[in-house]
C-alpha cells in the first residue's frame, strides 16, 4: 500500500486528506472481521500443507484487497462509473488476483473460504462499470446457492448469498450518495464560478459606461476650454474647473463600482445629459420632472440617459437630442447622421443586458441623415 506521512507533519489540506484517506481504510479495512471464519479454518488445519496454504491465500487475498481498495480510490465518484482512473492499466489485474485467490481460498479451505465471495463481489464495484459488477455479484450468489445444493458436505444456508446481496446494495448505495455529492459540490462550484463571471461582467459594463460618458464630457469641455482661451478667458476657466470637477466624479465613480455601491439617478443624469449636450453645441429637449417614471425602471433610465447621450456627443452629428420619459418607456432620439459609428458596440451590449435583468427590451431604429432612436420600455 501507499506510504502516508506521519500526521503531526502535515497541516491544513494535506492533513485533512490525510485524515480521510485513513478514515476510508477504516471503513473497509473494519469488515474484514468475516475473513476470521476461513482463517480459524485454515488454522485448525495448519498441520497440513492444505491448511497451511489455505492460511497463506486467505491473508495474501486480505492484503490485496486493501490494497486494491486503496489504489482504486473506491469511493470517488466519476460520471461513467468507474472508479481509480489514474491506475484504469492495473486496475483489472488487481482484480484476477483477487479472482484467483478467491478460488485458491475456497478450494482449499472448502466452505468456510466462500467468505472471500462476499469481499470479491464488492470490489468489482470499484473495478468495473456497475452492471457489470452487480451481475458479476448475482452470479456468486447463485454459483454459491448451487455448489450447497451439489457438493457433498457443504451446508444449505443462505448465509453468503445474502450477504453478497446485501453487502453489493449497500456499497452501491454508498457509491450513488457520494456521487450525488459530487455532483452538488459540481454544481455549487459551477454557480460560484458563474457568480464571479457575472461580477466581472458587471464591473467591465459600469466602467466602460462610466468612463466612456464621462471623457467623452471630459474631451468636449477640454475642446470648448481650448478655443476660449483667447476669446473668454473667464469661461474658459470655469470650463476647466468643471473638466477637473468631471475627473474626480469619474474616479469616484469607478471606485464605487469596483466595490459595488455605485448610485446612479434618472434625475442626475439628465442634469449631466444636458450639461454634455450644451456643451458638444446639440440643443437638448429634455424632461425635467421624472416623478412618473416606475422605481423599478429608474435606474435602468439613468443608464439609457448617459449610454445613449454619450453616442449622440460622439459619433451622431447632431444638432438636437430629445429624450421622452413616460412611467414605463423611454426614447432618446436625435436627428444626426443616422446609425452612429459606436452606436451597436459595448455600450448598447451593456444596456440590453441590464435591461434584460429587470425584463425590459431595448429597440434601436435609424435612418440615414433622419438620426437615430433608442427606446427602452419596460413590463
Amino acid at each position: 500500500m501507499t506510504r502516508l506521512p506521519a500526521l503531526s507533519s502535515l497541516e491544513g489540506e494535506d492533513r485533512d486528506r490525510a485524515i480521510s484517506h485513513l478514515a476510508r481504510l477504516a471503513l473497509v479495512g473494519v469488515w474484514l472481521i468475516f475473513l476470521l471464519e476461513p482463517l480459524a479454518a485454515a488454522w485448525s488445519a495448519r498441520s497440513g500443507v492444505r491448511g497451511q496454504l489455505g492460511l497463506a491465500a486467505t491473508v495474501l487475498f486480505a492484503l490485496l484487497y486493501m490494497w486494491h481498495f486503496e489504489r482504486s480510490r473506491a469511493f470517488d465518484a466519476n460520471t461513467d462509473g468507474l472508479v481509480g482512473q489514474r491506475v484504469t492499466s492495473r486496475r483489472w489485474p488487481r482484480y484476477a488476483v483477487l479472482v484467483a485467490l478467491t478460488v485458491a481460498v475456497t478450494l482449499l479451505i472448502g466452505q468456510p473460504g466462500t467468505a472471500t465471495w462476499v469481499f470479491l463481489a464488492v470490489s468489482g464495484l470499484w473495478t468495473m462499470p456497475m452492471p457489470y459488477a452487480l451481475a458479476i455479484g448475482l452470479a456468486l450468489a447463485g454459483g454459491y446457492e448451487t455448489l450447497v445444493r451439489v457438493l457433498d458436505g457443504w451446508n444449505r444456508h443462505t448465509g453468503v448469498s445474502l450477504s453478497i446481496v446485501m453487502a453489493m446494495l449497500a456499497v452501491s448505495a454508498g457509491r450513488l450518495a457520494m456521487r450525488r455529492t459530487a455532483d452538488l459540490s459540481a454544481a455549487r462550484r459551477e454557480n460560484a464560478r458563474l457568480a464571479v463571471e457575472e461580477e466581472r461582467h458587471r464591473l467591465a459594463r459600469d466602467i466602460h459606461d462610466i468612463l466612456g460618458h464621462s471623457l467623452t464630457v471630459i474631451t468636449v469641455k477640454a475642446e470648448l476650454a481650448g478655443r476660449l482661451l483667447d476669446a473668454d478667458a473667464e469661461r474658459a476657466r470655469a470650463e476647466i474647473a468643471s473638466v477637473e470637477a468631471l475627473a474626480r466624479e469619474a474616479l469616484a465613480d469607478v471606485r464605487g463600482a469596483v466595490v459595488g455601491v455605485r448610485e446612479i439617478s434618472l434625475a442626475g443624469e439628465l442634469a449631466s445629459a444636458r450639461q454634455a449636450l450644451t456643451a458638444a453645441g446639440i440643443t437638448p429637449r429634455l424632461p425635467t420632472a421624472v416623478d412618473a417614471v416606475d422605481p423599478g425602471l429608474k435606474e435602468l433610465f439613468a443608464w439609457t440617459v448617459r449610454e445613449s447621450v454619450t453616442n449622440v456627443v460622439r459619433h451622431s452629428g447632431a444638432s438636437t437630442c430629445r429624450i421622452d420619459l413616460e412611467p414605463k418607456r423611454i426614447v432618446v432620439r436625435d436627428d444626426g447622421r443616422g446609425a452612429h459609428g459606436g452606436a451597436q458596440g459595448s455600450g448598447l451590449r451593456g444596456l440590453r443586458e441590464r435591461a434584460r435583468l429587470v425584463g425590459a427590451s431595448v429597440t434601436t431604429s435609424s435612418a440615414d441623415e433622419n438620426g437615430f432612436e433608442v427606446v427602452v420600455a419596460g413590463k
